[in-house]
């Protein structure tokens, strides 16, 4: 992408799935030493997964999210809201 598109913004997602808990640290650190992310799309949040791992991953490595995803479509990708995020653990 870098070659055709130079000025365009680039980004490094890492997919983290919200069931996946403690371990999705580990693959944080992993994937950031290997190919260094920009940001965290975390998905499944609409069953029981809280996602909290969240802030583990960004107090350590500070690698924001920016997509959350709340069901099986890309229709179903968000952009990630920090305030409804935290209302919603507590619901």
């Amino acid at each position: 992408i870098k070659k055709s598109f130079a000025d365009a913004p680039q980004e490094t997602l890492l997919v983290l799935d919200a069931t996946t808990g403690q371990n999705a640290l580990s693959q944080a650190r992993l994937f950031n030493e290997a190919i260094g992310i920009t940001g965290i799309a975390l998905t499944k949040l609409d069953g029981t997964a809280k996602g909290g791992i969240i802030f583990a991953i960004k107090k350590e490595l500070n690698i924001p999210v920016r997509l959350i995803g709340i069901g099986e479509k890309i229709e179903d990708l968000r952009d990630f809201n920090p305030e409804d995020f935290v209302k919603a653990l507590f619901e």
